[in-house]
Order: C-alpha cells, then sequence, then structure tokens
C-alpha cells in the first residue's frame, strides 16, 4: 500500500482525504515515479470544487509533481529506474507515488532540484506558451499580468522583462505589489478599481496589446478596457469565478478584440511540444532569467490547510506538497 489524498465528493478543502491506496503497478508504455514534491495549482481547486469536472470518484487531485523513476512498464524505452523526471497535466499527484504515462515526463536536469522541478513544471510551462505562442511578447511592448506576485504572474512577469517588454502587474496587496516589482513588473497596480486609469497613464493612452489574466469573473471587463484595438484577452484562469456569459458584440464595441482560453494541455498535446516547452523553460532557469519562487511548502497529508491558503491569497509564489 500506498497514501494518497483523495476527494469522495466535491467540496470544501475538509473533502481531501489521507488514504491508504494499492501500490502503483506500472503499464505498458507507463513508468512508475516515487514523488520527492508535489506541485500546488490552483487547478487543483477546481477539481476539487468541482468547477471541473471529475474524470471519476474517488479523484486524487493534483497535476504535477517530480521525483524519482521506480518501475517500468512494457515499452517503455526513453527512460530507466533511477531516472529524475518532472511532470505536468496528468491528474493524480497528490500521493506518494504513482504510475503514468511515460510520455507526460520528461527529465529533470541535474542542476535544478525537485522542489523546483515541482513548483515550476505547470506554472512555468504555462508562462512559456502565454509569453512565445499565445501571443508572442516582443522587446518594446508594455503588457497587463494578473496576479502578479502568483506562481505564473512572477515567471511571466520575469520572462517578459528578459525579452524586453514593459510589465504592469496587477496586485491584491503593497507587499505583493513590491514582490511584484521585484520580479520584474516596471509599474504595479493594487486592485482593480484604478486599473483602467492607470495603464491608459502609464501608456499614455495606447492601451497594451496583451493582458494575461488569471482572476476570471472580477476582472474581465476592466481587463478588456485595458487593450488596444486589435488587443487580446488571454483568460487562463478563474480565480474568482468563471466568466458569465456576455455578448460577444462587446468584442467588436472595444476594438475589434481578440479573446482565447487557453490551456496547457492543448500546448503540450504533441510529445513534441512538450519537450520543447520544458527545455525553453529549462534553459531560462539555467540563464537565471526566470527565478522559481518556492516560497511556501506543505506536508502533503496537510493539504487541506494548503488549498486554504491559496484560496485566502496568503501564498506568493509557488507552493510546493512534501509527500
Amino acid at each position: 500500500m500506498t497514501k494518497a489524498i483523495r476527494i469522495h465528493a466535491p467540496g470544501g478543502p475538509e473533502a481531501m482525504k489521507w488514504e491508504d491506496v494499492p501500490a502503483p503497478e506500472p503499464g505498458p508504455g507507463e513508468v512508475v515515479v516515487k514523488h520527492e514534491a508535489i506541485g500546488l495549482n490552483y487547478i487543483d481547486v477546481y477539481f476539487r470544487t468541482g468547477l471541473y469536472k471529475a474524470p471519476s470518484m474517488p479523484l486524487t487531485i493534483g497535476m504535477e509533481g517530480a521525483g524519482t523513476v521506480t518501475a517500468l512498464g512494457a515499452g517503455v524505452s526513453e527512460f530507466a529506474v533511477g531516472d529524475r523526471v518532472a511532470y505536468a497535466g496528468a491528474i493524480g499527484a497528490y500521493a506518494t507515488e504513482r504510475a503514468l504515462p511515460a510520455e507526460k515526463l520528461v527529465k529533470l536536469p541535474a542542476e535544478i532540484d525537485f522542489k523546483t522541478g515541482a513548483a515550476m513544471m505547470l506554472q512555468g510551462m504555462t508562462a512559456q506558451y502565454l509569453v512565445r505562442r499565445t501571443h508572442a511578447v516582443k522587446p518594446g511592448e508594455t503588457i497587463v499580468v494578473h496576479a502578479a506576485a502568483g506562481g505564473v504572474g512572477l515567471i511571466l512577469c520575469q520572462w517578459a522583462k528578459h525579452i524586453g517588454a514593459t510589465v504592469i502587474g496587477v496586485v491584491s496587496s503593497e507587499a505583493k505589489a513590491e514582490l511584484a516589482r521585484a520580479n520584474g513588473a516596471a509599474h504595479t497596480v493594487v486592485g482593480y478599481d484604478k486599473l483602467v486609469a492607470e495603464v491608459k497613464r502609464i501608456t499614455g493612452g495606447a492601451m497594451v496589446p496583451v493582458v494575461y489574466d488569471s482572476i476570471g469573473k472580477d476582472t474581465f471587463h476592466a481587463s478588456l478596457d485595458c487593450l488596444a484595438p486589435l488587443g487580446l484577452m488571454a483568460s487562463y484562469g478563474s480565480a474568482s469565478g468563471p466568466v458569465p456569459p456576455f455578448d460577444i458584440g462587446v468584442l467588436a464595441a472595444k476594438g475589434s478584440l481578440f479573446l482565447t482560453r487557453p490551456s496547457l494541455a492543448t500546448y503540450v498535446a504533441k510529445r513534441a511540444d512538450l519537450v520543447a516547452t520544458a527545455n525553453d523553460l529549462f534553459e531560462m532557469v539555467r540563464l537565471g532569467a526566470v527565478k522559481i519562487a518556492v516560497n511556501q511548502t506543505f506536508a502533503l497529508k496537510d493539504a487541506a490547510a494548503a488549498h486554504i491558503a491559496l484560496e485566502s491569497r496568503q501564498t506568493t509564489g509557488s507552493t510546493v506538497l512534501l509527500p
């Protein structure tokens, strides 16, 4: 037997139970990974609460982790027992060990420790596709990043600054504003009430070509109002709740705007894209252009406390769970 956090029905943090589960056995094309660290992400909350439909119940949530390969299934040739690996996008990470398809894994460079590896995969690869592919950020651009002191936000700020863009970071407190500025945000805005006015002031009325918005309901329309004509709203999260239905004519009225709701799964669905995305992220970390801030750690069995901290905005940067 091994241990895992499981939920038997959607609910609050108390829905997560620390339980004995059968030890994993690798099927064809699978490997068993013994976790050294597991990443905490808002998508875990979405699955726990039922905002995202569970594939089955009971459910082990969690989308990313890092650890060591301990067993190989038939047909696996790209990995060996003892390899250091990391992954994102395969639900079931809140466990001491698990089996998963080898095609979901990437090898973790020796210079990147397990905590950093677990914290960086989902958030870091999300930042990668946002700045490289959803909207290819260019030197000289000014962009808006919501939750700029959060896990993805801090990486976006650093990456965009490295490219040569000017970042306007939106945060919920002065302390988080200071953190965002320390990680590449040239300007910060606390709260949403004055966001549009501040963006107009900072850009001299030109507004911005892209807004990266992980907040959802509470910021959606303000984000649209920050965009220049033909600008792109990248709504990649729903921390405040899902965006209610709206008349798409609004996009025309505000300047023929573009709207996308991207997800990492689509951008790394092909093995080649997964490897390229991860390698780009690893290189940015090696260069020191992106630093992964693991600012909170919790024991895996205390995942409920970690969720409470995340949902109440008590966290900054990344959080990992330790088996």
